[in-house]
């Protein structure tokens, strides 16, 4: 099958949606996932930060969930076959840094805890709705 040539120059992603027939961008698809993501990488990062050297276990788990989460969001974004497990991967990431951030009283913890809940939730749907 030939496919007709396009004039990309002024929009490669309307082209590229065109020529493969792909008009459901996979990441406006989940797009509340990768905000939710977003946000719980956000507040791991500070809340790591704010524990470096005083709480070496709170702050490894928060660098790991932001790594965790910078990961599902590129997974999202393009669309990868992996999306169901690296959602999961993410959730469990995520729930674990909820538990230990959740056994502090700071606010930056209390945040970040919060911030991991909401993110898990998303990652689990986002696992089950995937195809």
């Amino acid at each position: 099958m030939t496919l007709p040539r396009l004039d990309n120059s002024r929009d490669p992603e309307a082209a590229y949606q065109i020529s493969t027939g792909r008009f459901l961008v996979t990441h406006q698809q989940h797009q509340s996932c990768i905000a939710a993501c977003s946000q719980c990488a956000q507040e791991c990062n500070h809340c790591a930060n704010e524990c470096m050297g005083k709480r070496a276990d709170c702050a490894r788990i928060c660098i790991d969930c932001s790594e965790a989460c910078g990961i599902c969001i590129a997974f999202m974004s393009r669309g990868s076959q992996l999306i169901h497990e690296v959602c999961r991967f993410c959730a469990e990431v995520c729930d674990a840094c909820a538990e230990e951030c959740a056994k502090h009283s700071e606010d930056h913890c209390q945040r970040c805890a919060e911030a991991c809940r909401h993110c898990a939730e998303e990652c689990r749907h986002t696992a089950g709705a995937a195809v």
